[in-house]
């Protein structure tokens, strides 16, 4: 059985929370772009909404995932 280290570790957790933050930026940006031209006649402030929502939740994610034991 291979040993990991925990450098190896804490990397996974980086790459896993660099991910989660693009995805979840993206959902937001498409989200808020959705509603901004479908609700809000083409305001910008739904698409920042909605990326800063996702990136919030991606921060969050990440920063109960890096501090986990």
């Amino acid at each position: 059985m291979a040993q990991t280290f925990a450098e190896d570790q804490y990397g996974k957790k980086i790459d896993r929370c660099l991910t989660d933050t693009l995805i979840k930026f993206g959902g937001g940006l498409a989200l808020g772009s959705v509603f901004s031209l479908l609700f809000f006649k083409r305001r910008a402030w739904p698409i920042i909404m909605g990326s800063g929502f996702g990136v919030g939740m991606a921060y969050t994610n990440c920063e109960r995932s890096l501090n986990a034991k």
